[in-house]
């Protein structure tokens, strides 16, 4: 059969921006008629969430109603619903509204998140939580991804045209679709540890480059930084004691005996109430008595003389006192 895909179209003309997203109108449903299945969208919300989405619901309700989108919240669930109805015409707009409610639910402001309605903006939300088992190093990697009063993220916002937003276990994405995917590498970078400056500054060489029509057709990894992985130096694991292979046995091990048990072992247990308690209050006092004796040792310990050593005079003087003793002795007697 011959190919009929290389054919001449008669709209295919050279002045057309094939790119351009065209904004699709009621007119453009050909048949007019209300779709045949009514398509619905339901996500939740946290409690801390109640109160800021109960004051701006009225707004949300308006700006879906002129896409003819209807919207339930559902403050006993904790939900939020948008369903299509009889006047919807746009089919995809149930998807933006659905992504509207869902960063509505991770705490992005009502004004930014309406935006999400417009056909040239998409959105992302970007689990994080599972990267890290720790949470101490799940807590530095979040605030390595935000950065020194915001500095990071708005270096990133700025680079990818993005609005983003840290909240708990996810990130959410607002963009086109060039810039989420940036966004999507540099967040799940940043959990496995490689620092956000890198991609920064490869994103930064890549604004410069694109603003050069000649390098449009070439390849950039010459112009983009190469960076080395190093070994840094970690923690040593403890020492795992090994296990000493015990020989197997069928048989349970003994029954440890029970504290009744030792007691009529010990004769306490025939003894009365009374009995006990001067029991108890003997050896109390034996251990007082005990624990005495070792404080007195200790204090008496400061009041020992410390050992001198035997004082000697200058050298000199002992030499003369010496030979003066030696002279007089030798003197013959009269």
């Amino acid at each position: 059969m011959v190919s009929t895909h290389n054919k001449d179209k008669p709209w295919d003309k050279p002045d057309i921006d094939k790119w351009k997203i065209e904004e699709f109108n009621a007119e453009d449903n050909a048949t007019g008629l209300p779709f045949s299945e009514e398509s619905s969208f339901m996500t939740l919300f946290p409690k801390y969430r109640e109160a800021y989405l109960k004051s701006v619901w009225n707004d949300v309700t308006r700006s879906l109603e002129k896409h003819s989108i209807a919207c339930v919240l559902d403050l006993v669930e904790g939900s939020m619903t948008v369903k299509t109805t009889r006047k919807t015409y746009d089919p995809a707009m149930i998807l933006k509204a659905r992504d509207l409610i869902k960063l509505l639910a991770r705490s992005v402001p009502f004004p930014q998140a309406v935006k999400i309605l417009q056909d040239d903006m998409a959105c992302d939300v970007i689990k994080i939580g599972n990267f890290v088992s720790n949470k101490e190093r799940f807590v530095k990697r979040r605030q390595r991804l935000v950065g020194p009063n915001g500095n990071t993220l708005k270096a990133l916002e700025l680079l990818t045209k993005c609005y983003i937003l840290v909240q708990g276990n996810t990130v959410s994405a607002m963009g086109p679709f060039k810039g989420l995917k940036e966004v999507r590498r540099v967040v799940e970078d940043c959990m496995k540890n490689v620092h956000p400056i890198y991609h920064i500054k490869e994103l930064m060489i890549k604004r410069e480059l694109s603003k050069r029509p000649d390098l449009a057709e070439e390849d950039w990894s010459r112009f983009l930084p190469m960076f080395k992985k190093r070994n840094v130096a970690r923690k040593k694991p403890k020492s795992i004691k090994h296990k000493e292979n015990k020989v197997y046995t069928p048989f349970p091990p003994v029954q440890l005996p029970r504290k009744v048990d030792l007691q009529i072992e010990s004769g306490e247990y025939f003894l009365s109430k009374k009995e006990k308690e001067a029991k108890k209050l003997d050896e109390r006092k034996k251990e007082q008595s005990e624990k005495q004796v070792e404080k007195d040792k200790q204090r008496a310990k400061n009041y020992v003389a410390p050992e001198e050593n035997e004082y000697r005079g200058s050298s000199k003087k002992r030499d003369r006192d010496i030979t003066e003793s030696s002279g007089r002795s030798k003197k013959p007697r009269k």
